[in-house]
C-alpha cells in the first residue's frame, strides 16, 4: 500500500509512502486485538480496591438476642453483614490483574490494528513535524492544516520531542507516541494517526 507524504502544512509532497504489506496488509485477528487490549486495560487496574470483613469490623461481640423465641431472625454480634454498619460479605480485596501474554500473539494483535486503520483510511503521513518553539497554536496550525483538528489524533514520532511535546499536551483528544512504543490500544482508540516519515520507517522495520 502506498499513501501521499504531506508536508506539515497539508500540501502534497509528490512523493509516495510504501507501507509494509506485512504489517498494514495483513487480515485483522479480532481474536487477538480483543486480547492484547483486554492485557493493556488489565494492567492500568490498581487493584487496591478493599472493603472490610467481619473480623476487621470494630464493634462488639456480643449476641445482640437469644438465639430463639424472639419471633425474629437470628442474629449475631453487631458486625454482622446483616446490620447497618457490618461488615461486607465476599468484598473485594487487593490483587493484580495483569495477565501474560504469547509474544507472538501481541504482535499479530499490533499488526492486525495497524492494517484495520490502513483499510479504514485512517493514517496520514507527513515529511516532518518541526515547530519553532513550544506553542500551542503551532500545532493547531498543523492540525487544521492537516484538517485532523477535529478528531481524536494519534501523532507518531521517531523519538521525543519537547517543542512538538508541549505544543500537544493542552489540546484535547491528541496523543504523542514514539513509534517503538505503539500498542495495539492506543492505535485503535485514535480516529486518526499522523505518522512522520522516520516513524513510519521504524514501523515498517520493527514489526
Amino acid at each position: 500500500m502506498e499513501l501521499a507524504i504531506l508536508t506539515q502544512d497539508g500540501r502534497d509532497t509528490g512523493r509516495k509512502a510504501v507501507l509494509n504489506d506485512a504489517v498494514f496488509g495483513i487480515t485483522v485477528n479480532e481474536n487477538a486485538v480483543y486480547l492484547d487490549v483486554k492485557q493493556y486495560l488489565a494492567n492500568q487496574r490498581q487493584g487496591t480496591h478493599k472493603s472490610k470483613e467481619r473480623s476487621e469490623i470494630s464493634g462488639s461481640t456480643r449476641k445482640l438476642h437469644k438465639q430463639k423465641g424472639g419471633g425474629g431472625a437470628r442474629i449475631g454480634d453487631i458486625n454482622s453483614p446483616l446490620l447497618s454498619g457490618g461488615a461486607r460479605v465476599f468484598g473485594p480485596k487487593p490483587r493484580d490483574y495483569r495477565f501474560k501474554l504469547n509474544k507472538k500473539l501481541k504482535e499479530l494483535a499490533r499488526r492486525s490494528a495497524w492494517s484495520q486503520k490502513a483499510l479504514d483510511g485512517q493514517i496520514i503521513v507527513v515529511e516532518d513535524i518541526k515547530f519553532d518553539a513550544p506553542r500551542t497554536k503551532n500545532y493547531i496550525k498543523m492540525a487544521n492544516d492537516l484538517k485532523v483538528a477535529d478528531k481524536k489524533v494519534l501523532v507518531v514520532l521517531p523519538e521525543n520531542n519537547e517543542n512538538i511535546y508541549l505544543s500537544m499536551r493542552n489540546v484535547p483528544k491528541t496523543y504523542l507516541m514514539r513509534a517503538q512504543d505503539a500498542n495495539t490500544y492506543a492505535i485503535l482508540n485514535n480516529g486518526v494517526i499522523v505518522l512522520t516519515e522516520a516513524a513510519l520507517e521504524i514501523i515498517n522495520n520493527k514489526d
